[in-house]
């Protein structure tokens, strides 16, 4: 389970995962597949009767789900489910008409187009490889020491004291192999050497392997990717134990895995969201900067005067998001207006929303003992239950707040009854939630349906996302959610955040690593509290953290004390030019939003997403492509120096216009009011006058398009697409000397072309027809 160091008093958690058993020396409970004989055969796979080295039968199912997907289960019978089942499907398995098996001399061939399953029947041995026969990754048989002790834990289950306790796999690993994923983990993007464990923490930061955000998925170097449908604290030892292997080991009641096909990461990615969900596509406005009232009290006269400053200020902003002070102290979270703080919430939306803002408020899915809607919600059984079958009151807040009830989300009683305390609030004017918490679901707690806490625990945040997005789009026809705990699947959920960062350089860090990670596990629209979250931040780093949110996928100024950029008075100006930097970037920004969410690509690309094939890329995890044409390189050194690397091609200074050739690393030192940015040699970036919100720019209205200048950083033949709410403009540009013709179809009008100060660039543009199909 995750390390806590010696000498230090453990973390407090009221939902720490129970932990598995370990054996005495000498003690048996290994039952690994030996051999096995096909009991059915059809075109897209094969169940077979397994022996194990126990001598027991199980049975093994390998089969297609879909193109380049593979299944496979291990269980005691053909009908075992996992666990999680009995509240929400994870994954649904697709069909591939191409698929088919052979039979050959001791063994079977699945195919499934672009990644075939090589079976060996005795002794059994499990191999895929891509239509070329080339090995992908290959079952290793388990390892022992020379004193005969296990080293790892091949296919097949174990016990403890007679009963199964979990199923295992493990996989060969080469020692150039990289494996990226698992969730928003916090730790270097490269997770070999580590051990993920897929429970959901309160992080109590971003800097461990602690996470809120797991998901039980990763992809590989050498162009695979493996699901686990598992919603219990499956754990992945990531070359850890033994340095040539990949262990993965699930206590749940049979092994139910895929293996996709690339060979590149967005490829992996649609096959992922093929098997889970589609991401969901966040409002347009839901991309402009989102600033917070912070973890401190607040009232309907600060929010005034707030929005008006914002406005007075020419601040860009589309979003104020108002924390937990909209509720009572002391009865959160029941939904409730603090009447004393906020007399008239209706009158206070209304304003707002003539002053362009939409609003979010805070929640979630914990109600404090103190609150009045607790012992009703408790009476009618709307609360999980404790280990004695009464309402289970959790430390939900360790310690820092009144104990809770937890909303029993499996309960379709519970789930009517908290949609209708968020009904009202949308019909109010309220726009969105921010969904926190749901981590807390303890181990020994007992759901309506059954289930238990183990089992429940991770999939909650789904249930429970899943309740506030469908109410939301109820009322608002979307289903925007700001989330901050999720799992497999979670993609459906538009918008999530990285939790409660400690305020200095290293957390900025380690944060950004946190979000690569979690793009590279299918989530593209991700966010963080700019300015870091506990405490207050020095003003270079409000001002370097600022410039990192801003070229995010999605922005928000949060934390425990303000982040109002005229707290900071030294450095406001550096911070809203970093805010005017996005906003005068939003068609570029949208446009990759979009497609983001038709792809399942992530918006921040981690280097490995567009360059597989550099080893340089896996390990590079400070620096991130945003979209296809922008690397930023967030300034994570306090004297604004730092190494950035370049992928091969050639890399264009956004501020200066210096061509750099790729393929190395750069000493690059910036000034406060400037991020290290690039830009893809080449590349048309869609641009617009920066306005107050993200539609307040000339003509911004779905009915009125509005105009965009292109920039061209070196100028040649490109082509580039902008995505709208009124459709697709596609340009083409082709250079004939030192003009640059550039032909647009859509509905967009391209005012003008722009050319970066580039060495040989275009020195005039014609743009030659402008075609709405």
């Amino acid at each position: 389970m995750p390390y806590r160091p010696p000498l230090v008093a453990h973390e407090y958690f009221v939902a720490d995962p129970p932990e598995l058993p370990v054996r005495t020396r000498g003690e048996q409970g290994l039952s690994a597949l030996t051999a096995a004989e096909p009991v059915a055969v059809d075109d897209s796979g094969v169940t077979l009767k397994g022996v194990t080295s126990a001598e027991e039968s199980l049975v093994v199912q390998v089969r297609v789900a879909g193109e380049g997907v593979i299944r496979v289960r291990l269980g005691q019978d053909v009908d075992a489910r996992t666990r999680s089942a009995r509240a929400i499907s994870l994954v649904t398995p697709g069909t591939y008409p191409q698929a088919r098996v052979e039979t050959r001399s001791g063994g079977l061939t699945i195919d499934a187009g672009s990644l075939r399953a090589e079976i060996t029947l005795d002794p059994w041995r499990l191999r895929f490889t891509d239509a070329a026969g080339a090995t992908l990754v290959e079952q290793d048989p388990g390892h022992t020491d020379i004193s005969g002790r296990m080293r790892t834990l091949p296919f097949g289950r174990s016990h403890a004291d007679g009963v199964t306790v979990a199923y295992h796999e493990s996989f060969a690993a080469p020692a150039d192999e990289a494996f990226a994923g698992f969730g928003e983990s916090f730790t270097p993007l490269d997770k070999r050497g580590q051990r993920p464990v897929m429970w959901n923490f309160d992080a109590f930061g971003a800097e461990s392997q602690r996470a809120y955000k797991n998901v039980p998925f990763y992809q590989s170097s050498r162009g695979y990717g493996i699901v686990v449908d598992s919603g219990t604290p499956t754990e992945f030892d990531v070359c850890q134990s033994t340095h040539s292997v990949v262990q993965i080991v699930v206590p749940d009641d049979l092994i139910d895995y895929y293996v996709l096909a690339g060979p590149t990461p967005p490829e992996i990615l649609d096959r992922y969201d093929r098997l889970t969900c589609r991401p969901a596509l966040p409002p347009k406005w839901a991309f402009g900067t989102w600033i917070s009232s912070g973890f401190f009290v607040d009232s309907q006269e600060r929010v005034m005067t707030r929005a008006r400053k914002i406005r007075e200020r020419g601040i860009p902003c589309d979003v104020l998001h108002l924390d937990t002070y909209w509720q009572t102290d002391g009865h959160w979270s029941d939904m409730r207006w603090d009447e004393a703080r906020f007399p008239d919430p209706s009158g206070m939306l209304d304003e707002l929303d003539g002053m362009g803002f939409k609003v979010c408020l805070w929640m979630n899915p914990y109600i404090s003992h103190l609150s009045p809607a607790f012992a009703p919600a408790a009476e009618a059984g709307y609360f999980l239950k404790n280990p004695d079958g009464e309402a289970y009151v959790a430390d939900c807040w360790h310690g820092s707040y009144p104990q809770c009830g937890i909303v029993d989300f499996t309960n379709p009683a519970a789930v009517a009854w908290f949609k209708d305390l968020l009904r009202p609030l949308l019909q109010q004017g309220v726009q969105a939630f921010k969904t926190d918490f749901a981590e807390g679901v303890p181990h020994d707690a007992t759901a309506f349906n059954g289930m238990t806490g183990t089992d429940l625990h991770n999939v909650y945040t789904l249930l429970f996302n899943d309740a506030v997005a469908e109410v939301t789009r109820e009322i608002n026809g979307h289903g925007l959610v700001w989330a901050r705990s999720s799992f497999l699947g979670g993609q459906r959920h538009s918008a999530q955040w990285s939790g409660d960062t400690f305020t200095s350089y290293p957390a900025m860090g380690s944060t950004l690593r946190g979000g690569l990670a979690h793009g590279l596990s299918g989530v593209p629209f991700w966010s963080h509290d700019a300015g870091g979250f506990t405490g207050r931040p020095a003003d270079d780093l409000y001002v370097r953290w600022t410039q990192f949110g801003a070229l995010s996928p999605l922005l928000r100024l949060h934390g425990t004390t303000s982040r109002e950029p005229w707290e900071f008075p030294e450095v406001e100006a550096e911070a809203v030019a970093a805010l005017r930097l996005r906003y005068r970037l939003m068609p570029y920004l949208y446009s990759a939003a979009v497609e983001a969410a038709r792809t399942g690509a992530p918006m921040m690309r981690a280097l490995c997403v567009d360059h597989p094939g550099d080893p340089v890329a896996w390990q590079a995890d400070l620096e991130y492509l945003l979209g296809r044409d922008l690397l930023v390189a967030p300034m994570t050194s306090p004297d604004g120096t730092r190494q950035v690397y370049l992928p091969e091609g050639r890399w264009v200074d956004y501020w200066t216009g210096e061509v750099l050739e790729g393929g190395r690393y750069r000493a690059v030192s910036a000034p406060l009011d400037h991020i290290p940015l690039f830009v893809r040699y080449g590349a048309l970036i869609p641009v617009t006058a920066p306005g107050k919100t993200s539609e307040d720019t000339p003509g911004g209205t779905v009915d009125v398009p509005s105009e965009i200048t292109l920039v061209a950083f070196g100028g040649g033949d490109s082509r580039t697409t902008v995505h709208d709410l009124d459709g697709e403009t596609v340009v083409d540009a082709t250079r004939d000397g030192d003009t640059l013709h550039v032909t647009v179809t859509g509905p967009k009008r391209i005012a003008g072309v722009e050319f970066a100060p580039v060495a040989g660039a275009p020195v005039r543009a014609v743009i030659t027809s402008q075609e709405t199909p």
